[in-house]
């Protein structure tokens, strides 16, 4: 097969589908942007998986770079591959991998395909959503590293991280969930069966007495696994908050469902009634859905992280003989000799070996600006290499590292939680529990004249109907189905708890760098005499060799399809670059910098509004211009701020210097624009915050907004990309959709307001019930009717409330 190497200006990948930039690589007159997609594509060829590009165009991922040969020689390591895999007996082993370029049918089609490019695979499967792959394969015909790095070669490698190694078995609660709400449905049906002939005749028992008793004791034994199982976690719920001294909700729906399988044994037994085991068990039932609802949650995003989940598994260590090896980052030592490789984090405090490196510090601090590190200094963990290949030696093991101590503070401590918002039942509960039995004691006294049989019959059926099933079921319907509106429209939310936090906002706090403006992403314009296309092919040669971003937008920008060999190559920091190309003198800078060796003078550009950045050009002594580097505000950012500023205390948080304060002074008070914070000022401001009484919102995108974001009131952390990691937080929310913000706040506020229009229905309800129960007229019929009518219409209203309200803000409710 053979392959050639030509130029062209627009030319889309066959692969990947990404515009190719300069050389172009050919294969059977196809063409790629890089020998590595060549690569992929040639071994799907060889192996007859073409049908990968008939399923979609351009289905593939770029693959511009590949690793070192060494690089996943520690899954040879027995104790770590023991620790990754799922299940191993003595041939068989399988295994999963947490994959974030999975993105379309293509993908699955490849990945579930992948035996056929190993052997030693028996079956391997895909859950899109999770973005998770499982594999099973023969231990003796295959490895996990040799798995692994297939997956690598055609451009799916597994996300491994630290935290991979110190994983927890899986919950069950939500399998149990299920079984519990699988025998309150099947008890419910059942029992709806047995009574039905009850139903249809009435109170009236006189006739065939032994077949309603017959059917009662059915009902009976249905109605036990209901009360011992499907109900227990409300049960010890109510009876933990009572030894504590407290009510929630819990307590009035535990009485009424001790009330009915009580009553409705003495019914049945005494033969003087059907009882009410069918009300009992579909109110066990509706509450087991509304609780289902309330805990379903987006498996596949991450919101709680610690500093394991953004260190890679693995590390390239020498040995005495300077020979490379893979080592799990779990197994580093103090003094071990490191290669850290371009865009690779640094995993320990170390100490630069080499002659000189940049450090992208971005990850922890928020400065955007990569540090000059020179021999002998310390690279704290966390930092990412930004250039050549570096050696380093480490001084502290990882988990005593620097970034280990963004988690030291009580923000991350598990045992004290910040303080959550009770939820609007939680906090009715206790009045609405004292009213209801003083209702059935007044009512019970007040018969207790008339029968004693009587004052205990509408007692219990206050007891009963009072139950506050509709109002458990509101909460969790109402802002379960916000929560789904919310994630169809790119925001991510942990939990339908944390939503009240939302709506009661009243401060919002932003970092800058990645979140109001995008890290990669700049406005570039050039200033001055026109440049040819040979002319910005050199400046495009240059500036592609230096490592600082202003450097690289500016290379970017000029995207010339010429692109020439650099000689002489010497970068100042923090004043410019020179070199040569093609026998041609480039100076790249200050004004400063290139104005000595100029021959005609170089316009002073004042910068002092700090709008951008201004980079000058010269060229053989000749000055050209200047390029002007601005932030790319995100879209429709400012009107996002200007309607905030209206409405809450509005506050910006950078790591950056202030060297662009001027650019957000028409949206924040000077006073609420800080710079040069470092991770713990900005936890330590929200604690302010807080401390005023601000319920605060904080939006952020890295790790040095981790304790920020943990510590604020809802944490909201943006990505580019929801299936990568991101900090701690309430929720994810997809960077271009951070202009609806406002939106989304809007109708978590709505969404509470529906919320307690349910209230006011489930009180209606509540009332008619009373009626019936206090003057003795609580029927079967009545409370079968009733009970499960309030429920039904309860979740029917706040789900159809919640769509409607969307659609008039204009969110998508249907995907």
């Amino acid at each position: 097969m053979n392959s050639e190497v030509v130029t062209a200006n627009s030319v889309v990948c066959y692969h990947c589908g990404n515009d190719c930039n300069g050389e172009v690589v050919h294969l059977h007159d196809k063409p790629f942007c890089c020998s590595g997609c060549k690569m992929v594509f040639q071994i799907l060829d060889d192996n007859e998986l073409n049908t990968y590009y008939s399923l979609e165009d351009q289905p593939g991922i770029s693959f511009k770079t590949s690793g070192s040969a060494s690089k996943f020689d520690y899954l040879n390591d027995p104790q770590v591959r023991d620790r990754l895999v799922d299940f191993k007996n003595d041939t068989f082993v399988s295994v999963s991998f947490y994959i974030p370029n999975i993105h379309c049918t293509s993908c699955i089609w490849l990945l579930e395909n992948l035996f056929k490019l190993d052997s030693g695979i028996i079956k391997s499967s895909v859950n899109f959503l999770k973005r998770e792959l499982s594999i099973s394969y023969e231990e003796d015909k295959t490895s996990l590293r040799s798995i692994v790095k297939l997956l690598a070669s055609i451009g799916y490698e597994p996300e491994l991280r630290l935290e991979k190694l110190d994983a927890q078995a899986p919950s069950h609660t939500n399998r149990k969930l299920w079984l519990k709400l699988g025998v309150a449905g099947f008890a419910f049906g059942n029992i709806m069966l047995f009574s039905f002939p009850e139903y249809l005749s009435g109170s009236s028992l006189n006739t065939q007495g032994s077949f309603y008793l017959f059917f009662g004791i059915l009902n009976i034994i249905l109605a036990i696994p209901v009360l011992l199982y499907s109900s227990s976690d409300y049960l010890k719920s109510a009876w933990a908050a009572v030894r504590q001294g407290n009510i929630n909700l819990d307590v009035p729906i535990s009485i009424g469902i001790l009330s009915l399988f009580t009553r409705s044994v003495y019914e049945i037994t005494a033969g003087i009634g059907a009882g009410y085991m069918d009300s009992l068990t579909g109110l066990v039932f509706f509450l087991l859905i509304g609780r289902l609802v309330q805990q379903k949650t987006y498996e596949r995003l991450s919101f709680d992280r610690d500093y394991k989940s953004y260190l890679p598994i693995s590390v390239t260590s020498l040995d005495e003989n300077d020979e490379e090896h893979s080592k799990s980052i779990d197994q580093l030592k103090e003094g071990t000799r490191i290669v850290i490789r371009n865009n690779e984090l640094v995993p320990a405090d170390s100490v630069l070996l080499s002659e000189h490196t940049f450090v992208d510090y971005s990850f922890i601090t928020g400065e955007s600006e990569p540090v000059e590190v020179q021999e002998g200094e310390t690279v704290y963990a966390g930092g990412k290499l930004v250039g050549a290949a570096t050696e380093m030696r480490t001084v502290k093991e990882v988990s005593n590292s620097y970034l280990t101590k963004l988690w030291n503070d009580s923000a991350f401590d598990e045992s004290s939680e910040k303080l959550t918002v009770s939820s609007l039942a939680d906090r009715i509960s206790p009045h609405f529990t004292l009213g209801v039995l003083a209702i059935a004691i007044n009512a019970g006294i007040l018969w207790w004249t008339v029968s004693t049989e009587m004052a205990l019959t509408v007692f219990t059926a206050v007891l009963i109907i009072a139950c506050p099933c509709a109002l458990a079921l509101s909460t969790p319907f109402t802002l379960g189905s916000a929560l789904n509106i919310f994630a169809r429209n790119g925001f991510f939310i942990k939990g339908i708890d944390v939503i009240e936090r939302l709506a009661n906002t009243t401060a919002i706090v932003f970092d800058k760098t990645g979140t109001l403006t995008k890290a990669d992403h700049a406005d570039v314009s050039f200033q001055g005499e026109a440049l040819s296309d040979y002319e910005r092919g050199l400046i495009q040669s240059v500036c592609k060799q230096s490592v600082h971003p202003l450097s690289r937008k500016i290379a970017d920008h000029v995207n010339s399809s010429s692109p020439r060999k650099v000689e002489n190559y010497e970068e100042k920091v923090n004043k410019g670059i020179s070199a040569t190309v093609d026998g041609k003198q480039l100076l790249i800078g200050s004004t400063d910098f290139i104005s000595a060796y100029c021959e005609n003078e170089p316009m002073q550009r004042s910068t002092s509004k700090g709008d951008f950045s201004v980079v000058h050009i010269a060229i053989d002594g000749h000055w050209k211009g200047w390029f002007e580097v601005a932030n790319h505000y995100r879209t429709g950012i400012k009107k996002l701020l200007d309607s905030f500023r209206n409405r809450f205390s509005t506050f910006l948080l950078s790591g950056d210097n202030d060297a662009q304060k001027n650019q957000f002074t028409d949206y924040f008070n000077e006073p609420s624009l800080r710079f040069n914070q470092t991770p713990q000022q900005k936890l330590n401001f929200i604690k302010e915050l807080q401390e005023n009484n601000q319920r605060v919102v904080m939006i952020g995108d890295g790790l040095n907004d981790a304790g920020a974001l943990k510590q604020s009131d809802f944490g909201i952390a943006l990505t580019d990309n929801v299936s990568s990691f991101t900090p701690a937080c309430d929720a994810i929310i997809d960077g271009s959709k951070l202009q609806r913000m406002d939106t989304f706040i809007n109708f978590s506020q709505v969404s509470i307001t529906i919320i307690k229009l349910s209230f006011g229905l489930s009180l209606i309800y509540n009332i008619v019930g009373l009626g019936f129960a206090v003057s003795g007229q609580l029927s079967p019929l009545v409370a079968a009717i009733l009970m499960p009518l309030s429920s039904i219409s309860i979740m029917i209203f706040t789900t159809c409330s919640t769509h409607y309200a969307a659609k008039k803000m204009g969110l998508q409710i249907w995907k």
